[in-house]
This record gives C-alpha cells, sequence and structure tokens, in this order.
C-alpha cells in the first residue's frame, strides 16, 4: 500500500487515541465536576457536530479550489491537539463549548481534504483498500484511548481533569507526522481542471446524487453511538464494562476495515455497502428485543462489521461517482450531510426514548437502515463511472 496512505493511517491513529481517551468521561467530567446539566450536555454536542459538519463541505471546496490538501490535514489535527487540553482547564460548560467547538472545526477542516488526499495517492482500482486501511489505523487507535484512559484513571486519583492534559501526547505526535505527509505532483492538464469558482449541482452525475439520497436516508435514521451505550448501561453494564464493549466494537470494526475495502475494490461497492447496512439492521433490531449479557457483546461485535463495510467502503464510492477535480468537494458534501442528519437522528431517537421507550428508538434505525439498504441495491454500479477518475 502506498508510503502516504499508511503515514495518514498513523496520523488518524494518534489523533483517535487522543479523542477517544476522553469520550468516555466528557459526559462524566460536564456533569460532576462542572455540575452540567443534560441539556446542556446535548447542546454542546449538537453544537459541536454541526460546526464540524459545516466545516467540511467549505473546506472541501476550498481544497479542490487551491489543489491543496496537506494544510488542511496539518492546521486540522493541530486545531484539535491544542483544544483538548482547554476543556481540562475549564470552569463551566461554556468554556467546553468553545473548546469542543474549537476541536470540531479542525476536524472539520481536515476530514474531506484529508480523504481527498487518501484516494489521490492511489490508484481509483486500490481506493477501497487504501480507505479501508486508513479506517483500521483510525479505528485502533479508538479502541486503545479508552483503556489508556483507565490506566491513567487507576493512578491518577485527583481529578479527571489530568486525562485532558495528557490527551495532547498524542495528537501533537498526530500533527507531526502530518506534516512530513507529501502531497501527490499536479500536472498541467489536472491544474486546467481545477475549478476557479464554485460547484454545480450539474457537474455530478446523476448516480451520484441517487447514493447521496440513500446515503441520506439512513443517515436520517442512524442516531448516536451514545444510544447503544445508554441502552447498555440500562442493562446494567458497569462503566468499565461499558468501555470495553466500546472497544470491541472498535477492534471488530477495525480488524474488519482492511479485508473489507480490498473486497470492494472487487465487488461493487454498493453491494457491500448494502450488506453494511442490513447487519446495522439487524444490530439494531437486537437492541430492541434483547437484554442479556453475552447477547449485547455479540451485538457489539456484529457493529464493528457493519462500520468496516461502509465507513472506508463509503468514501472510496464516493470518489468513484464524482468528477476528478472534485473529490474533496463530494466528500464535504457527504462529510456535511451525515452530520447534520446525525444530529436530526439523534433528536429523533431521544424524543422517541422519552415518550415511547427504548425499543421505538432502535426499531426506527433499523428500519431506516432496511429502506437504504434496498435502495443501495437497485442503485447501478459505479464502477460504471470510472471516467471521471
Amino acid at each position: 500500500m502506498n508510503h502516504e496512505v499508511k503515514k495518514l493511517g498513523a496520523v488518524s491513529f494518534f489523533a483517535d487515541i487522543a479523542s477517544e481517551m476522553l469520550y468516555p468521561i466528557t459526559p462524566i467530567f460536564l456533569t460532576s465536576v462542572l455540575g452540567a446539566s443534560m441539556t446542556s450536555l446535548g447542546m454542546i454536542e449538537g453544537v459541536a457536530e454541526a460546526v464540524a459538519s459545516l466545516m467540511k463541505s467549505y473546506s472541501g471546496n476550498l481544497s479542490d479550489k487551491l489543489s491543496k490538501r496537506k494544510i488542511f490535514v496539518v492546521t486540522g489535527y493541530f486545531l484539535s491537539a491544542v483544544s483538548k487540553p482547554l476543556i481540562g482547564i475549564s470552569s463551566s460548560w461554556v468554556h467546553v463549548l468553545f473548546a469542543r467547538g474549537f476541536d470540531r472545526i479542525g476536524k472539520g477542516l481536515r476530514s474531506a481534504p484529508r480523504d481527498a488526499l487518501i484516494a489521490e495517492s492511489v490508484l481509483p482500482t486500490d481506493r477501497g483498500a487504501a480507505f479501508g486501511l486508513h479506517r483500521s489505523f483510525d479505528t485502533m487507535g479508538a479502541a486503545i484511548g479508552p483503556l489508556l484512559t483507565l490506566a491513567l484513571i487507576s493512578s491518577e486519583t485527583s481529578s479527571l481533569r489530568n486525562i485532558y492534559f495528557w490527551s495532547i501526547v498524542p495528537g501533537l505526535i498526530a500533527v507531526t507526522i502530518a506534516m512530513s505527509v507529501k502531497e501527490p505532483r499536479i500536472t498541467a492538464n489536472q491544474h486546467n481542471d481545477i475549478p476557479k469558482q464554485g460547484w454545480s449541482s450539474s457537474e455530478f452525475d446523476g448516480t451520484f446524487w441517487k447514493y447521496f439520497f440513500a446515503w441520506t436516508i439512513f443517515c436520517l435514521a442512524n442516531s448516536s453511538d451514545v444510544f447503544l451505550l445508554m441502552k447498555a448501561k440500562q442493562a446494567g453494564f458497569s462503566t468499565t464494562h461499558i468501555i470495553l464493549l466500546y472497544c470491541s466494537y472498535n477492534l471488530t470494526y477495525a480488524a474488519s476495515s482492511p479485508y473489507l475495502g480490498k473486497l470492494s475494490d472487487r465487488i461493487p461497492k454498493k453491494n457491500l455497502m448494502a450488506g453494511g447496512l442490513f447487519i446495522y439492521s439487524a444490530v439494531y433490531l437486537g437492541f430492541a428485543v434483547l437484554s442479556s449479557e453475552w447477547q449485547f457483546w455479540c451485538l457489539f461485535l456484529m457493529y464493528g462489521f457493519y462500520m468496516g463495510a461502509t465507513d472506508g467502503v463509503g468514501k472510496a464510492l464516493i470518489v468513484d461517482c464524482s468528477p476528478k477535480h472534485l473529490k474533496a468537494t463530494a466528500l464535504g458534501i457527504f462529510g456535511t450531510t451525515t452530520g447534520l442528519s446525525t444530529v436530526v437522528a439523534s433528536t429523533i431517537a431521544g424524543l422517541l426514548w422519552d415518550h415511547l421507550g427504548s425499543v421505538s428508538t432502535f426499531l426506527f434505525a433499523s428500519a431506516g437502515a432496511i429502506a437504504a439498504g434496498v435502495l443501495f441495491i437497485l442503485l447501478p454500479p459505479a464502477r460504471e463511472l470510472d471516467k471521471f477518475a
């Protein structure tokens, strides 16, 4: 696999260690240490996700206009790294709101240009494998981060704030590696293709918009993973076991991504996407009707296979369906749509949970995944659009 793809994978590995070190403890820190309400917690996460989502479209299009990727990647990871200790010194949830927004600006700034750089670093026939490998690195970091937090909590008894200060170490390692990444050289013909103005929807093939529609249907039903963790808590899992459940999901995700990414280069990516969505539907149906501890372990492991079949593969499919001069723009559009839809889906999930019970939340998501999976099966293969590559 291309050396630059491996470097970007290492960048995401360390950046995700930093982010996931804080994921399990931030709600506890906000509510127990800063005295924030659940409404404040929801506001922080909603605003953070919205900021990241809106930034993805902007940074993706600007990256295509400038034909630059690395500057967005390095700057984005740097902003995220330095924002995390700001949470540790916060004295109120309002300060955390601004720090989280700063962190998500970094994520939104880097995501689409980074993914476009991955796509441009390999041949079109290796895109699935490249994104699969990258997601494997990223998710392995997501599995190690919470375990590192457990180790630090056992040794740091004074406060949770120390974890936020420690998280800057892997964050800055990610920035250092990102600075060594090289961008592919732009040829004269490629330079002429660089968009001088904004993009037009007419530049994208109809298959792109059909895929966009199918994915949006799913995203509007795909709520935050926090509802899975809340279900496990409701079933009686301890905080430590919930963190281990989350790690088991990430490990399955990391292990399956490279294999499924390579597989997507040999079969239509849309079929693999549909299969992943059907797995998602089965998992959420399981959360609605099952309650035994061993069943929850199985469901979280299955959930990792859903991510392995859709996350990196989905990004490769986006690029396959996009004009060659608008790769980052297309990735940004989908990133924005995914993020904003997640806010909507999570709001719906919370309302269903509060008014109709947790079963309704998971049945709604399961039905949405089935509908989107069927739409993916009906889509034309993206390989027909290789003329764009």
